[in-house]
């Protein structure tokens, strides 16, 4: 059977197609512009692929209550262009084939835990640092979903006591996505992350608010590992230092050898699935 997948980022939608056990066979990456621009660009890639399915996953928020009237479209969205574009309803309409849609991150938390670095764990969760950040979280072998889908970008973080930047996200201003996404980083320090990747004090604060972040998630959630990926997380050497501030942010609160200085390594980890984890989750989601 062959199945079409969209990872459909904040910067890029990755369309490939692709089989259940996760292979691909052909994939092509588009840039996200309007939905007038970006999705006849997707509808021609798959207009000959034979698909009979499709999984998406989607940067949000997006409705994916499937019981509700909206399905599959996107909400108050920091891309003002997709707001309320009825994503899963317009693909549908337009490759008349089934359309399964759930967040980005969740897609991505769901392959990690197929067929990445998440196999030998039961529970664990994805987070995503790049233009937004976002988190998907596998509990008793599903997404977790309630009201909606978890907004884990957007908790409140205590500021840097150097920090003095306002924050960039257009709803909260400082929230962890408006102090540590690609684009925060960028408008506080004047130069995009990658320019300055030598400049320590930069991935100290950044690491300092993604840690706070991870802490909150253990305390809530007690995932069994944590899987961090998107572009800033290129920076390697954030591991390093993210994985020293929740040790000493946890200071031994909770009581797991997974937690501790010797063992945290494997705990807090990079994706298995590199670049893939999200369509490769959208194969998988687009067989559920």
């Amino acid at each position: 059977m062959k199945i079409g997948a969209i990872e459909a980022g904040g910067t890029k939608f990755v369309c490939a197609v692709g089989d259940e056990e996760g292979n691909i066979f052909e994939k092509v990456v588009i840039p996200t512009e309007a939905p007038e621009i970006t999705m006849p660009k997707v509808y021609n890639f798959f207009s000959d692929k034979g698909i009979e399915k499709m999984g998406v996953g989607s940067f949000g928020p997006i409705d994916i209550n499937e019981k509700g009237g909206t399905y599959g479209q996107i909400q108050k969205t920091p891309k003002i262009d997709w707001i309320d574009f009825p994503l899963a309803g317009d693909i549908k309409e337009k490759l008349g084939v089934p359309v399964v849609v759930d967040t980005d991150v969740n897609v991505a938390a769901l392959s990690e835990a197929r067929w990445g670095n998440a196999i030998d764990v039961d529970t664990c969760l994805y987070i995503t640092v790049g233009t937004g950040i976002g988190a998907g979280a596998i509990v008793n072998g599903g997404t977790l979903t309630g009201l909606s889908h978890p907004e884990m970008g957007h908790i409140a973080v205590r500021r840097h006591e150097q920090d003095t930047f306002a924050g960039t996200c257009p709803y909260h201003k400082d929230c962890l996505e408006g102090m540590a996404a690609g684009p925060a980083i960028e408008a506080r320090w004047g130069k995009a992350g990658v320019e300055l990747a030598e400049d320590p004090v930069v991935w100290e604060m950044e690491a300092y608010y993604l840690a706070q972040a991870l802490v909150n998630y253990i305390y809530i959630l007690s995932p069994e590992r944590i899987i961090m990926g998107g572009g800033v997380m290129q920076q390697e050497q954030l591991f390093t230092l993210i994985r020293k501030n929740v040790v000493e942010m946890l200071n031994g609160y909770v009581s797991s050898p997974r937690l501790t200085e010797e063992n945290i390594n494997d705990y807090i980890v990079p994706p298995g699935l590199t670049n893939e984890a999200g369509v490769k989750g959208a194969l998988g989601l687009a067989m559920r």
